[in-house]
């Protein structure tokens, strides 16, 4: 006679914690209800001792105060009881990437490497019981006639998250959960919120991604080669830190627009980013150039040029990281064409002879004037005008990158470009944006990394 197919085994649990985020809170509960998806096989309900203080809120939420947790045993103590229930089990709970970041930060922290498939009762119950006004564990408890006791404490949830998932096991005529548990899928890592339908139809080419919070606000942007390959990395790993777990539970929505080369991804990714400046997106606003060499007129017709902070869409006649790099740069400019320290806001000139423009005294502004535009002049030539012609998102398109008087001025796709079209019909087609320093760069070392990509006109 063969074997019959061993019987799998769902570990339900439930934690309170001090807080949001595993590496800086403790849990308070924790319960875990073994069952085999009609029987309850083993129970486990403990308070635990967080070592840190419960805060008054959470206490009010929770019924758990510091005073009932004194004499609780602490996580290390309960270790590996908790270890030994998961240990070869499925993880089930309401949220389950809350509570499998707060145990399984929990058992590293005392030895403990925990590994184990997870389901999630928010996603089960989207996926066999659509429709609902709500999945909150209390809303569905209430929709769909599960009793729910000793709610916010740990063993309540627990024991109604155990009848909730019986039922979704029953209902599932569709096998939604077993789709779940297989390999392929990565819908068990997603954000609770996020509906898979939407990841699902991220495509696997270049481009720029959105996650959106709950009432559709960007609350982060960012690139890829392979869209939906990038955004699966943002929901895995062992990152337990505050930002991070706020950052998912903040993720309702996903939406993306394709683009045809990374060029183009990273620099729709930085205009977008500048336009919405996403709650999230810290690296590109902390990198920018702070200052840079601006040239102006005084009431006297004498240009002036200073060393100065710079906003973040105003192009400069050259940036800097820091103020003093950039009068560096300005003092080798006065020296090497004999302009005034003054005028460059540099110092009080003492009317000698390193000061050329102030010894003669009669040096009127257009002739001062003649020695600013010498100076300046290098930084204004190496501005060049170009188009980057490269593939298109389709073989009946180019895409079209351009770069005007040394700034990132646009891009877009036009259709297959003939040889003797001109540039000048081409950028009309083109959207325009806003650039800054780093976009520049971008579009400047590309340039020079694919010459035979670049048409200058």
């Amino acid at each position: 006679m063969s074997k019959g197919k061993a019987v799998r085994e769902y570990a339900i649990v439930d934690i309170e914690t001090t807080g949001g985020h595993a590496s800086a809170c403790g849990i308070t509960d924790i319960a875990i209800v073994i069952t085999d998806g009609k029987n309850i096989l083993e129970r486990y309900e403990t308070l635990v001792n967080p070592h840190c203080f419960i805060p008054r809120h959470i206490e009010s939420l929770t019924g758990i105060s510091n005073e009932m947790v004194e004499e609780a045993p602490s996580f290390g103590e309960i270790a590996e009881d908790v270890y030994r229930l998961l240990y070869g089990k499925v993880f089930v709970a309401h949220n389950v990437n809350f509570d499998y970041s707060f145990v399984r930060f929990a058992l590293e922290k005392v030895g403990f490497m925990l590994k184990v498939p997870k389901l999630c009762t928010v996603r089960i119950s989207r996926k066999v019981h659509p429709g609902l006004p709500s999945y909150s564990l209390g809303r569905l408890c209430q929709s769909l006639d599960i009793p729910l006791v000793n709610r916010h404490r740990a063993g309540g949830d627990a024991d109604a998250t155990v009848l909730l998932f019986m039922k979704m096991l029953e209902w599932d005529e569709k096998g939604h959960i077993a789709k779940m548990l297989t390999s392929e899928t990565k819908e068990q890592t997603l954000p609770p919120q996020l509906p898979k339908s939407e990841f699902d139809q991220l495509p696997e080419k270049p481009g720029i991604y959105y996650f959106l919070n709950e009432k559709l606000k960007p609350i982060y942007v960012g690139k890829a080669l392979n869209i939906k390959k990038r955004v699966a990395q943002h929901f895995t790993g062992t990152n337990f830190g505050p930002q991070r777990q706020h950052f998912l539970q903040e993720i309702h929505h996903l939406s993306h627009e394709e683009c045809a080369t990374e060029l183009m991804a990273f620099l729709l990714e930085a205009a977008e980013i500048k336009r919405l400046w996403p709650k999230y997106n810290r690296a590109l606003k902390r990198f920018e150039p702070k200052y840079g060499l601006i040239d102006y007129k005084d009431q006297d017709g004498f240009i002036r040029l200073v060393v100065g902070r710079i906003n973040r869409n105003q192009i400069a006649l050259h940036t800097f990281y820091s103020e003093e790099d950039g009068r560096d740069f300005l003092h080798h400019i006065v020296r090497d064409f004999t302009l005034c320290p003054s005028r460059c806001m540099l110092g009080k000139c003492n009317l000698d002879a390193t000061c050329f423009s102030c010894h003669m005294m009669q040096e009127d502004a257009d002739s001062y004037n003649v020695r600013v535009q010498d100076a300046i002049r290098p930084l204004k030539d190496y501005a060049p005008s170009f188009l980057i012609v490269d593939k298109g998102r389709n073989p009946d398109e180019k895409s079209c990158v351009w770069f005007d008087s040394g700034n990132f001025a646009g891009m877009g796709y036009v259709d297959n470009m003939e040889s003797s079209q001109q540039a000048e019909t081409v950028v009309e087609q083109l959207k325009r944006y806003t650039t800054f320093q780093y976009m520049n760069q971008l579009v400047e070392n590309y340039a020079r990394e694919y010459p035979h990509k670049v048409i200058v006109f």
